[in-house]
């Protein structure tokens, strides 16, 4: 590759710099992220195979703030600023999910996904060989303690005040270290070009839709951002036919669920059916919560093409 050609590849260039920096600070690619915790003039460092190591004090330099320099555009601002006194959140009553998918479809439709790509997957799960199986949709948990924001080089994931965790894709340089540290398997890469004309191509950016699509960045679940801008339910949620989802703001203790229409108290909710979160040891704080599958409206069915 030609000098002019890495000049003209920002993100190359940047992973370029971020390596040798890495390099030498530690002669085994010492990541710049750190703690502030010392010792004898020692200072803690995340190797990047995600050792916990020490090294000399003196020879770590503090990386340049990623935000100095770089304009934003109007919907980036709003987009990171978020809904003010809002808190989102989502609960998913596994009782009533018979696998209809709709969640999925609507969310590809609206993010502009290819079909094997999702933001939202329904699995079937089972909990032991004596329990019949159920079914459970699985979107981003957007933590309140997120793991994957922590360890973004160029700040390009971030949490905002309302809760929601999102992805600038203007930003995003395709390292992955965010996939790596998000213990839900939340995120996905775009290894292709989206299919899109050249006229979409050319459209402003929406961080609150993540449209359009750019290869080489991270895709997630966005809580459908843009749509509660304009005070509506979220895609998987208006699109589910058998009243799955209930979503709503915490703060206000009041969530709505998508098929009936029906705004309940989130805490009672909670509290009456035994809600949970998933992996609740991990320390994430995940603002998605599950009722169990108790009391099926539904009883299972197996899909057609298994025995």
């Amino acid at each position: 590759m030609s000098t002019k050609e890495e000049n003209n590849n920002p993100r190359r260039k940047f992973l370029k710099t971020l390596g040798l920096a890495a390099g030498a600070v530690s002669g085994a690619g010492m990541l710049s992220s750190f703690t502030s915790e010392t010792e004898n003039e020692k200072v803690k460092v995340l190797s990047q195979d995600g050792q916990l190591v020490e090294v000399d004090a003196k020879s770590l330099k503090i990386a340049n703030n990623p935000d100095k320099g770089i304009e934003l555009t109007e919907l980036q601002k709003r987009g990171r600023e978020g809904i003010p006194g809002k808190k989102w959140v989502m609960v998913i009553d596994l009782s009533r999910c018979q696998n209809a998918r709709k969640c999925m479809e609507a969310c590809q439709t609206a993010h502009e996904l290819r079909p094997e790509q999702h933001h939202i997957n329904v699995l079937r799960m089972q909990d032991t060989k004596q329990t019949a199986p159920y079914y459970m949709p699985k979107p981003c948990y957007h933590c309140d303690n997120p793991p994957c924001t922590k360890v973004c080089p160029v700040n390009a994931t971030f949490k905002r005040q309302d809760g929601i965790v999102l992805i600038d894709n203007e930003r995003c340089i395709g390292c992955r270290f965010c996939v790596a540290a998000c213990p839900y398997s939340a995120r996905m890469f775009q290894w292709f070009e989206p299919e899109m004309t050249e006229e979409e191509k050319m459209r402003t950016y929406d961080i609150e839709l993540n449209v359009p699509q750019k290869k080489g960045t991270i895709t997630k679940c966005l809580f459908s951002a843009d749509r509660l801008r304009e005070g509506k339910l979220p895609y998987c949620v208006s699109a589910c036919p058998n009243g799955v989802y209930y979503f709503g703001d915490r703060n206000e203790d009041a969530v709505t669920n998508g098929t009936t229409g029906e705004t309940v108290r989130f805490s009672e909710l909670i509290r009456d059916n035994a809600g949970y979160t998933y992996h609740e040891e991990l320390g994430t704080k995940p603002q998605v919560y599950y009722l169990p599958p108790k009391d099926r409206r539904v009883p299972y069915k197996a899909p057609e093409n298994q025995s």
